[in-house]
């Protein structure tokens, strides 16, 4: 059976560091919509030039070209046995569109929940440690208010699917509360 799993969660929650984890646990491809978007910023193309001053502001990229962007890659012969999306849908009206685009496109939502002081300073640490300029204090706060904003909304628009995460603890813990969550 394919386990086609959406990560959702705040910025800094601990979404990419788990999807991979299960991702190779499962066998199944980790698509990470962020880092597609800040590949195609660092190589220079096209879509990267459109997303490069909108990712740098903390805002959302449109959702005509992040839905297209997601639509070609759950295409690919490596997702037909099932994927983790990170990062993608970011609010309702992708969700839709990945509806309308895929069928049967997520099984299960995995909600992973942490404090926002934790996050600001997991994500100030994740700055240094990885050199990324899109996360400053300022851009953290205002990205921790777009994701209330837009993205808290699909925990009630996926209803039933939603597995709650405490993703307060050591990266070994949240994994183990998640793979529990998932096999009860």
């Amino acid at each position: 059976m394919a386990r086609r799993i959406l990560f959702l969660g705040p910025p800094g929650a601990g979404k990419g560091t788990q999807a991979a984890m299960l991702a190779r646990a499962l066998k199944v491809p980790h698509i990470s919509t962020g880092a597609m978007l800040r590949e195609a910023v660092a190589a220079g193309t096209d879509l990267g030039k459109r997303v490069e001053s909108v990712m740098a502001a903390g805002d959302l990229v449109s959702d005509d070209l992040v839905v297209a962007i997601v639509d070609e890659r759950l295409g690919a012969a490596d997702a037909r046995c099932g994927y983790l999306l990170d990062g993608f849908p970011r609010n309702v009206a992708q969700a839709m569109a990945l509806n309308d685009a895929v069928v049967n496109a997520i099984g299960t939502v995995l909600l992973i929940e942490a404090d926002t002081d934790e996050l600001v300073s997991r994500l100030l640490g994740r700055a240094v440690a990885e050199g990324r300029a899109d996360d400053n204090e300022a851009t953290i706060r205002r990205r921790l208010e777009v994701y209330e904003q837009e993205t808290a909304p699909l925990v009630e628009y996926y209803g039933d699917a939603v597995i709650r995460v405490d993703g307060m603890g050591s990266i070994e813990d949240v994994f183990s509360r998640m793979v529990l969550a998932l096999a009860g």
